[in-house]
């Protein structure tokens, strides 16, 4: 059974190895952005909690193995007890800003490319404050989902090829 989570800030890598993990492995692949949404990034606003658990339960229910990847503690622990693996991306802010404007198109994000650019500044700054916010996307939420977990974990403070 093959069963991971991967998690971190926006911009630590989560998006690419959870795809190079899921082709590899074989595995049905979730990111979580696609269920914490609305449609549509004009105003983003969170789904209710409990309309993302169905979509998490029922993409639980249809996959047997899988990886699931996003920055959201709040559904990151509706899954980790399922997991078998858990991965921690903690580059640090720099490498994430960077990563981000480097990104190629996400399109299930934003309509287009420009879209996503002009986005950058804003999320930069999002980014830049993950170690003093206090929500569920910040490195406290992050560090104590990584702490509590006693299963097979791993953090990776750098973007290097992760095995």
């Amino acid at each position: 059974m093959h069963r991971v989570v991967i998690f971190g800030n926006s911009g630590s890598g989560k998006s690419t190895l959870a795809k190079e993990k899921a082709e590899f492995h074989s595995c049905a692949h979730l990111d979580l952005d696609t269920v914490a949404w609305d449609d549509g990034y004009e105003a983003p606003t969170r789904r209710p909690l409990m309309e993302s658990a169905a979509q998490i339960e029922s993409f639980l229910t249809k996959n047997e193995n899988w990886v699931i990847e996003g920055c959201y503690s709040d559904l990151l622990n509706l899954v980790i007890a399922y997991s078998t693996e858990l991965i921690f991306l903690n580059p640090g802010v720099k490498t994430c800003i960077a990563n981000c404007k480097n990104r190629p198109w996400e399109p299930h994000k934003y309509d287009s490319l420009q879209a996503q650019n002009a986005n950058l500044e804003m999320l930069s700054k999002w980014i830049e404050n993950y170690s003093m916010r206090q929500d569920e996307f910040s490195l406290t939420a992050h560090r104590q989902l990584y702490d509590s977990y006693t299963g097979k974990k791993h953090e990776y403070t750098s973007n290097s090829r992760h095995d």
